[in-house]
């Protein structure tokens, strides 16, 4: 994962956003899915950034200053899997879209099967009437998503991110 610091052009305000890559932010970028925040302005692009430099092996690093987590928000989004990157100013009306958006992942995910890391062999298996049909849900390479989708296999990726059924205590 890579995190980049986005700006507004429209409205001046800057933002992170983390992609799996930086081709990842380009073809999210030319297929016009990428906008601000704050004021929904989709001409957005790569703000300038400092450098991430590492200390010198022999300095010694001071432990930061730990300041308390905010309240908590009460009409925050419950998701799954980690938290994104704080967004600052949403507007009501997108924080009830984004929870809506949460409410239908999670239906879907009770009515379906998770099958981990055999997602692509799954999926297939069911595309060419080698399984019963059923919806399903599991975790998938970029190759392999690239070629179901070559093969016209229907997937979607999921809006919020999951944390696997073995990896919850």
């Amino acid at each position: 994962m890579i995190v980049f610091d986005l700006s507004c052009r429209d409205g001046g305000h800057r933002f992170e956003a983390w992609f799996r890559s930086s081709d990842d932010f380009a073809r999210q970028d030319e297929m016009g899915l990428l906008c601000c925040p704050e004021c929904g302005s989709p001409n957005v692009g790569k703000a300038v950034m400092a450098p991430a430099v590492g200390r010198k092996g022999n300095q010694v690093v001071e432990a930061p200053i730990r300041r308390p987590d905010p309240a908590p928000d009460s009409q925050s989004v419950p998701m799954t899997g980690s938290p994104p990157a704080p967004v600052a100013n949403i507007t009501p009306e997108v924080r009830e879209v984004f929870a809506k958006l949460a409410e239908v992942q999670k239906a879907a995910l009770e009515k379906s099967r998770w099958v981990g890391g055999e997602f692509a062999e799954e999926a297939r298996a069911i595309h060419y009437g080698e399984r019963d049909a059923e919806a399903i849900h599991g975790q998938a390479t970029r190759e392999e998503v690239e070629d179901l989708i070559d093969e016209g296999v229907e997937i979607a990726p999921l809006l919020f991110p999951l944390t696997p059924p073995d990896a919850v205590n």
